[in-house]
């Protein structure tokens, strides 16, 4: 007598989208297309937009409330679940969306089977992702203020050291630590600014655009929209759910901020080695080394200058990711998670670091004004002082690189040269001429709006600090 075999789960038990085949996956595909280990960074989105998604369907009627209810309190319970890490986690299920379904489904029946009607995994996916970017741009926003405080702060301890300021390199005129800092303010001002705009584009809704073309359910879409706080819909369908511009935005974004810390971070090395010894940075930013014991490494200002490269290369990677797609949604665009993910945890990252760093940095006035004796920094405030006494500037320019030329032979700095050696040069310079080769004297002239006098550096502060 033969025995009935064992009974085998059904492929739709296993997969929501498993009626249309004969046959399982193969563990290698799973592996392959599962997305679960690094997209359920995006729960909290998840659940978010699926309760939003099923309050609207009970208020147009397409559930009843006791679903609704049912599903609400499914999400409270995964909800508690996943913060616990009681979560079971399942790769058959491929991805986020599946894992939470499929325990929704288990613990409260039909209802948790009726959340999905009227969406497709391709709005839904989409809706995730612009909810989870829109709570990284806050975070970021928020890092970056708290970054630009302590700047300032710095700068306003400096705003009347001075130091070298260089072009290729080589030393120019005099500015003020404070004025360099402000620059480092203006650089993350516009990445403020660059971010907002990128927010405003990503909080637009693609929920209700179903797979592609919508859905023949009667849904209301600015009800979901209110509830998920977005500010406006994605209005064609196709567009909805392929498009992924706002996530190429905020790596574009990501990538000048990092490009601005590495500059910074640049600088921050140079200035840290015994030839500039401009400033020191805390011992608690810094490494030593394994045989040499004199060593101190700002390594955190390295690393954040060589992980600007991994944020251009995601940008690189979506902008590649794209532009072969044809309409609409793609599996492809299953890779745009992880370069997304990571831009975004390098970036807030850095920004989190960089606001403690800030603050353990401490100046080395001495060293700074050493080297503006060696670079005739005020050099361009002779030629300004001839061409005030009348000389063409051309002709003030002339006069001064001769002079410069002497007094590098003679192994001094203009101000060392006497009354007597500088009128050869013009016969304009009188005993005037010293209060302007002065460092000081360099500085205060720069009073305006933008310029590197210290009240000027002061103002500037002022008004950094009453736009946050």
């Amino acid at each position: 007598m033969s025995q009935t075999p064992p009974t085998q789960p059904s492929l739709t038990a296993q997969y929501t989208w498993a009626a249309r085949f004969s046959e399982p996956m193969s563990d290698l595909v799973k592996r392959y297309t599962a997305s679960v280990n690094f997209d359920k960074r995006m729960w909290r989105q998840d659940i978010r937009g699926s309760l939003a998604h099923a309050k609207m369907l009970a208020k147009q009627g397409i559930i009843p409330a006791e679903d609704l209810a049912d599903i609400q309190r499914g999400m409270a319970q995964i909800i508690a679940e996943i913060e616990t890490d009681a979560f079971a986690w399942s790769r058959d299920l491929e991805d986020v969306h599946l894992n939470i379904e499929k325990r929704l489904t288990t613990l409260v029946g039909d209802a948790g089977k009726r959340l999905h009607t009227g969406r497709s995994r391709n709005d839904q996916v989409a809706t995730d992702i612009r909810l989870y970017l829109r709570d990284s741009i806050d975070d970021i926003l928020i890092l970056l203020g708290q970054f630009q405080v302590k700047l300032l702060d710095l700068a306003e301890r400096e705003a009347a050291t001075p130091m070298p300021g260089f072009t290729h390199l080589q030393v120019a005129q005099p500015i003020t630590f404070g004025h360099h800092l402000l620059a480092w303010f203006e650089m993350t001002r516009r990445d403020a600014e660059r971010f907002s705009d990128v927010r405003r584009r990503t909080n637009r809704l693609p929920l209700g655009a179903a797979a592609l073309a919508g859905t023949t359910y009667p849904i209301d879409r600015e009800f979901v929209a209110a509830e998920l706080g977005f500010e406006g819909l994605c209005e064609n369908s196709l567009d909805a759910v392929s498009d992924r511009d706002f996530a190429i935005e905020f790596c574009a974004a990501s990538a000048l901020l990092m490009m601005h810390f590495s500059r910074m971070s640049e600088e921050l090395v140079l200035w840290m080695n015994p030839r500039f010894a401009f400033v020191q940075i805390a011992d608690r930013f810094c490494t030593g080394s394994s045989i040499m014991p004199q060593k101190k490494n700002p390594d955190v200002a390295e690393l954040a200058r060589g992980k600007t490269g991994r944020v251009y290369g995601h940008l690189t990677a979506l902008l590649t990711l794209m532009k072969g797609q044809p309409l609409a949604y793609n599996k492809d665009n299953q890779e745009d998670k992880e370069p997304l993910f990571d831009a975004v945890d390098t970036v807030t990252d850095t920004l989190r670091i960089y606001a403690e760093m800030i603050s353990g940095i401490s100046s080395r006035p001495d060293n700074m004004r050493d080297a503006l004796r060696q670079g005739f920094a005020t050099a361009t405030d002779l030629a300004d002082y001839l061409t005030c006494k009348g000389l063409p500037f051309r002709d003030a320019h002339e006069a001064v690189g001769r002079a410069v030329r002497r007094a590098e032979k003679l192994g001094v700095d203009l101000p060392q040269l006497s009354l007597a050696e500088l009128k050869n040069f013009s016969p304009l310079i009188d005993v005037d001429v010293f209060a302007v080769l002065t460092v000081e004297g360099s500085l205060a002239a720069r009073n305006h709006i933008g310029g590197t006098s210290p009240d000027q550096v002061r103002a500037a502060i002022a008004r950094a600090r009453s736009r946050q």
